[in-house]
């Protein structure tokens, strides 16, 4: 199989290298040359990702911001074979999949939407792995929710990467749930650093810090883009959040030991409704 994929960084980077490992051969488009080449060199990527290249490949993923993802299908849209599989793992899916949609449909090939559910606080080629994927949820947002030869045929597209499940939805479902599971995440433990008592944990933090704090270590471009790109369901988030927070303070502040229990009480017991 020939696989085309758009960008390098930790995503791409472990998708080429994933691709690499069971023999396929991939071809690359990164803006960054030298990076490029050092993909090459690690035996991750055979050739570059451009017109002489792209015609010929059978899969192509789009592993860039959501705005750039759309904007190369746009521009080599038609140059893709109609028995193309082009799928993207952008962070967040309505603008994607309403821009990309209509151009698999005017050429030809075929597009679905795709989220791999895997990653690190890190970024960048050099931090990319082969089995970066291995036993994660991959979401896909197909254009017709119930095709179950084209989700066959993409499960069987992205085997090399051994993804545990695989979960369907719609766009706008997607980016709210998202929105609460991935993308506040990120706000929480970025805030949460910024406090001047940070600068003096070190002897006095153990798990609930790191795992707090890990995600503040992020690509603030990507990241920022993926926020306003979802900023509706990102601000019903926000906004929930900020509510509870209020609660628990009013509570400390008035000295309530029986209001905050309750808040607390109600706090595990949502714990234990949603995961069991």
């Amino acid at each position: 199989m020939k696989v085309g994929i758009l960008g390098l960084g930790l995503i791409g980077g472990s998708l080429a290298r994933a691709y690499a490992l069971e023999g396929h051969s991939v071809f690359a488009g990164e803006k960054d040359e030298s990076m490029l080449s050092f993909a090459m060199l690690a035996g991750a990527v055979q050739g570059k990702l451009d017109e002489t290249t792209v015609p010929g490949c059978d899969l192509i993923l789009l592993a860039i911001y959501p705005g750039g993802s759309a904007m190369w299908l746009e521009k080599n849209a038609f140059l893709i074979s109609r028995e193309a599989l082009v799928i993207d793992c952008c962070g967040v899916k309505e603008e994607i999949c309403r821009r990309c949609f209509p151009l698999a449909k005017q050429y030809g090939f075929t597009y679905v939407g795709g989220h791999p559910m895997a990653g690190s606080q890190f970024s960048g080629f050099k931090y990319s792995r082969a089995d970066l994927f291995e036993g994660a949820p991959m979401v896909l947002v197909p254009p017709v929710y119930d095709d179950i030869e084209l989700l066959q045929r993409v499960k069987d597209a992205l085997k090399p990467c051994h993804f545990g499940a695989f979960s369907v939805t719609t766009a706008e479902e997607h980016d709210k749930i998202i929105a609460f599971t991935s993308q506040m995440p990120h706000i929480l433990s970025n805030a949460f650093i910024k406090s001047p008592t940070a600068a003096r944990h070190k002897g006095f933090s153990a798990g609930s810090y790191k795992d707090l704090t890990r995600v503040a270590w992020l690509n603030p471009q990507m990241w920022g883009e993926l926020f306003l790109e979802n900023r509706e369901n990102l601000l019903f988030e926000l906004d929930t959040y900020i509510d509870s927070l209020t609660a628990y303070r009013q509570a400390i502040a008035d000295n309530r030991e029986d209001a905050l229990v309750a808040l607390l009480e109600e706090g595990k017991r949502r714990k234990e409704e949603v995961d069991g």
